[in-house]
């Protein structure tokens, strides 16, 4: 039922936020819990359809995080404009340089932005190259994992 899935989904983005969620087995149980009849592959096409990634923190472990609508443009296509314009992405000290296919890096960076991860401070684009700032050396490396781990999925 549509009601429904819509009322599961908004728990699920609700749930997301205000947790750190690091499986679906944890993301699924969290929903019953909260009255929800869910299965792990229930939850597992919401959190695709929702435009949820995984980011990876500066003590190294992954949780979910909730992509945020910009205008009329959904998650799921930022996410794609994103991950298929990136060729890499390395970090020195607290910046990310991050090489896209030429005349993308704008795009890039507009996705990145967007996308509103928490320690990605700001970016700056030229033609084929991003570079962003993050808050630390050490949120500048979960930030690469977490961008390597976008561009496996994609």
């Amino acid at each position: 039922m549509k009601i429904a899935k819509n009322s599961r989904q908004e728990m699920i983005i609700k749930l997301i936020r205000e947790n750190n969620i690091s499986t679906q087995d944890e993301l699924t149980e969290l929903v019953r819990k909260n009255g929800f009849d869910a299965t792990q592959a229930t939850c597992s096409r919401d959190i695709k359809e929702l435009g949820i990634i995984k980011i990876t923190l500066p003590n190294n472990t992954s949780v979910y995080h909730v992509l945020e609508r910009t205008g009329d443009i959904a998650p799921g296509r930022l996410l794609s404009v994103f991950t298929n314009s990136i060729v890499s992405v390395q970090s020195a000290m607290n910046i990310l340089v991050i090489k896209t296919l030429p005349g993308m890096a704008q795009a890039a960076a507009s996705a990145l932005d967007s996308i509103h991860l928490d320690d990605c401070i700001g970016t700056i684009a030229g033609d084929d190259t991003v570079f962003v700032a993050s808050t630390g050396s050490k949120e500048a490396k979960a930030l690469v994992t977490t961008i390597r781990g976008l561009m496996e999925q994609a």
